[in-house]
Formats: C-alpha cells, structure tokens, sequence
C-alpha cells in the first residue's frame, strides 16, 4: 500500500501543501481533511505541491476542485505545481488545466 504524505509549509503568506504519493479513492479524504483544517485555519491562500504525486484519480480531482470551491468562497486562492507528465495529462484531459492555475515550480506559484 503506498502510503500518502502531506507536508505544510508556510511561505510569504502561503501555505504549501506538499503531497506525495498516491491521491486516490483510499488516501483522498486524508488530503480533503488536510485542505479543510487549513482553510477553517484561516489559510486561505494555497499552494498544493504534487510534484511528488505518483497518480491521482477522480476522487483526487474532486478533493482539489472542492478545496478551490471553499478557498475562493473564502476569499482566497489555490495554485498546483505538477509538471509529472502522468499527473499533469490528468489535469489535461479533464479539462482541469483550464479551472487551475497549475505551475512548475513552488516559487513560480509563490510568484504569480
């Protein structure tokens, strides 16, 4: 069973979110109870890091796309970086790539 990590780390007024391994009907709801204690936390700007994400299935878009939905109702934004070609043509062929602003780096999320 691969085991899911979830790492935040505070940047400039940014939580990050470092996940790793796999976000799928098993792990997803760790990585939704992750996302919700940040924003009833008052953190409402975040990035989620999934550079270290092996594979995610539509459990795991649907915890992302319930993590904007809460964080935009807040105020707020929420950013991914994904350049893994699996990971990423996920986003792609859902469409996704066009509802998230997805970028390749933390620091280019961090930016803008």
């Amino acid at each position: 069973m691969i085991e899911l990590g979830l790492e935040v780390t505070e940047h400039d007024g940014w939580s990050v979110l470092s996940v790793s391994g796999e976000v799928d009907v098993a792990t997803a709801p760790r990585l939704r109870e992750r996302l919700v204690t940040l924003v009833n936390d008052g953190r409402t700007r975040i990035v989620v890091d999934l550079e270290r994400v092996d594979f995610i299935d539509s459990t795991g878009l649907g915890v992302l796309v319930g993590a904007l939905k809460r964080v935009r109702t807040n105020d707020g934004d929420l950013a991914l970086v994904c350049t893994g070609s699996r990971v990423l043509k996920v986003f792609e062929i859902t469409g996704l790539t066009k509802v998230f602003a997805i970028h390749g780096s933390v620091d280019e999320a961090l930016a803008g």
